[in-house]
């Protein structure tokens, strides 16, 4: 139950930050604001990687449960790393 909240609330802030990127070169806060958000993300997916790595749920949840949040930490951090 953790985990799929965890993994919600950090594609519900991809979407986010996908979907309502800065204005323009003069929006500072739209800028602090999505860097803001990527770096939340980001760290979701490291919570999200670590709690899945436990061994227990590992074995309970299976391998395939690592993919969302190593798929939307790399959105985030390539969001982030082209951030101008």
């Amino acid at each position: 139950m953790p985990l799929g909240l965890i993994h919600s609330l950090n594609a519900a802030t991809v979407y986010v930050i996908l979907r309502y990127p800065p204005q323009g070169a003069w929006d500072d806060q739209g800028y602090a604001g999505t860097a803001t958000a990527c770096l939340f993300s980001i760290s979701l997916s490291v919570i999200g990687l670590l709690i899945t790595l436990i061994p227990p749920v590992r074995r309970a949840m299976g391998p395939w449960w690592l993919a969302p949040p190593v798929i939307l930490g790399v959105i985030a951090w390539v969001r982030i790393a082209t951030l101008e």
